[in-house]
């Protein structure tokens, strides 16, 4: 079965980061290694989480332990999220340099994928994290991406490029020489995502949701990671992951549910979705 080592907050109220994450690749029948960079109550935008950031020691000794058990050379993707420290950001980029330097053998042969979502900030919101660890992020973990998962706010942050409208966001993320999955783009009524590499490129689109729980961010690099184990192509993975978070957010707005409801999607977070319309771009 595919392992996955996911670096990023557990929000024990909440379906957002490593939590929804790791919810969400199980139906993929694919396993995880949560370490987190927090351990919160609940989603700051309900307000005080409670919890704490993991101490640095802490964050490092349960990596350590992953090491030691041999398990860096079975990993088939790395996904990183939120940090609440640059000491943190740090210790993941020398442990996504250990996991792609472990000896793989037997049915681990496949080259770890790494995909970084740069959780630093938002339209609105602006820079939610410390500047010293979002400089962090950027100097060690962006270019240690295969993949670079962020909404449109940060993408201009990585590249000083404005990234809202579908071309702009195509042309940005190109900058960054990565394959680059960027959300919150905006199109008139609609909202969608782009995928884009130095090849082609690709919207998924669809019409704005009334309200949309916190976590669709994450669940959505989840959902893209999933394709790529899968070896999906670029248009069917992106279609499939869109449509996945899609359907969830309609879900929770039916049920009137406060957090994406995962679980209860089951199987259909797996589907594309009639709503989600596929544009190719380049």
């Amino acid at each position: 079965m595919p392992l996955a080592l996911i670096i990023s907050s557990h929000v024990a109220g909440s379906q957002v980061g490593a939590t929804a994450q790791a919810t969400a690749l199980a139906q993929f029948r694919i396993d995880s290694m949560v370490v987190p960079t927090v351990l919160y109550g609940r989603h700051p935008g309900w307000g005080l989480p409670g919890g704490a950031p993991v101490p640095i020691e802490v964050f490092e000794g349960m990596l350590d332990g992953i090491e030691a058990n041999g398990l860096f050379g079975l990993v088939d993707v790395v996904i990183t999220g939120y940090f609440a420290t640059s000491a943190q950001a740090r210790s993941a980029a020398r442990v996504i340099d250990a996991v792609r330097a472990s000896p793989r053998q037997g049915a681990a042969t496949r080259k770890p994928v790494v995909i970084v979502d740069p959780t630093m900030g938002d339209a609105g919101k602006g820079l939610y994290i410390p500047a010293e660890t979002a400089d962090e992020i950027i100097a060690d973990l962006i270019p240690r991406a295969d993949v670079v998962a962020c909404n449109s706010w940060e993408l201009k942050k990585l590249t000083g490029t404005d990234a809202r409208d579908p071309v702009s966001a195509m042309k940005a993320a190109r900058l960054l020489g990565k394959t680059t999955l960027v959300s919150s783009v905006q199109r008139g009524a609609e909202i969608g995502v782009v995928l884009a590499d130095k090849k082609e490129a690709w919207l998924a689109a669809h019409a704005k949701a009334e309200r949309s729980p916190n976590g669709t961010g994450d669940l959505l690099t989840a959902l893209y990671a999933a394709s790529i184990l899968e070896g999906q192509t670029f248009s069917y993975g992106l279609a499939r992951a869109v449509g996945g978070v899609a359907e969830t957010v309609t879900a929770a707005n039916i049920w009137n549910a406060p957090e994406l409801p995962i679980v209860a999607m089951g199987a259909r977070i797996k589907q594309t979705s009639p709503t989600v319309r596929i544009e190719r771009l380049a």
